[in-house]
């Protein structure tokens, strides 16, 4: 039997006389950790992420967002990050974006006028952007 994690989380032992197999060690690293850098990139982008869904939804439904409120709506995003937002929704004068505020990505995008027609649920923030 090997050594190792099983279905269900338990731990197995080697058998007595046999070793438990040797386990490769990384090197150290003296720079940033991947996450670091992740993290540093995400921040120097500075910009909004469109998930697939959103862009399939932004062409599909003909929506419209000029690079002005695409600037908006970022800066609003980091406003509604610092009060602890999540997801919200975000409303311009034609259209309705459903964002994470977390992942400062647009996850869906409809008409203005579409929006009255939808239930919006797990949103705990709505803010607007004027043109």
């Amino acid at each position: 039997m090997s050594s190792g994690i099983q279905p269900g989380g338990l731990h197995q032992l080697p058998h007595p006389g046999t070793s438990a197999p040797k386990q490769k060690t990384a090197p150290a690293s003296s720079g940033p950790s991947f996450q670091e850098v992740l993290n540093g990139q995400l921040e120097t982008s500075g910009g909004l992420k469109v998930s697939r869904h959103a862009e399939k939804r932004l062409h599909d439904r003909d929506v419209i967002v000029t690079n002005e409120q695409w600037q908006k709506i970022s800066g609003k995003m980091e406003e509604a990050r610092t009060k602890g937002v999540k997801d919200a929704v975000v409303f311009t004068d034609s259209s309705a974006l459903v964002v994470s505020a977390q992942n400062n990505t647009v996850i869906t995008a409809m008409q203005r006028n579409e929006a009255s027609d939808h239930i919006f649920t797990n949103i705990d923030g709505t803010f607007a952007v004027n043109d």
